[in-house]
């Protein structure tokens, strides 16, 4: 026979088995995503991954033969920035959907937010759980 103690570990195991699931479908989601981005006229596309490496450089028309080599690189460069912030934004959503709410996951992502703000300040957990934490087995024994 097991106790409500047990069963709440139990429950609490199987949670955390659900969420790493999750987690792991989550990074196998990012890790497909890909950003792409078309410069004006398009004189070039560019498609870069999740992590903003680029994969793909491309001159859908001839329009990039009648720009100046300044102008060719500051389209590709404007449009690679732009192909990873179309990722950004795709890996953004894809992990609010993990995360709890409160904070900018954006900017998390990009190295200026604070992961504090994400996260609460205890973790959830039964009644019981907590008991235990606080006063050991003798308090979560009691109940159960």
């Amino acid at each position: 026979m097991s106790s409500t103690y047990d069963q709440e570990i139990e429950e609490l195991l199987a949670l955390y088995q659900r969420q790493r699931a999750g987690a792991a479908e989550t990074r196998r989601r990012i890790n497909a995503t890909t950003g792409t981005a078309t410069a004006p006229r398009q004189s070039v596309k560019v498609t870069v991954t999740a992590q903003g490496d680029v994969t793909g450089i491309e001159f859908p028309t001839g329009a990039y033969r009648r720009l100046t080599p300044k102008e060719l690189s500051e389209a590709l460069l404007t449009t690679i920035a732009d192909a990873r912030h179309d990722a950004l934004e795709q890996v953004a959503r894809l992990a609010e959907l993990q995360l709890p709410t409160g904070g900018d996951i954006t900017a998390l992502l990009r190295g200026t937010g604070d992961p504090g703000a994400l996260l609460p300040e205890a973790p959830g957990m039964p009644d019981q759980v907590r008991d235990y934490i606080d006063n050991g087995l003798d308090a979560g024994s009691a109940r159960g």
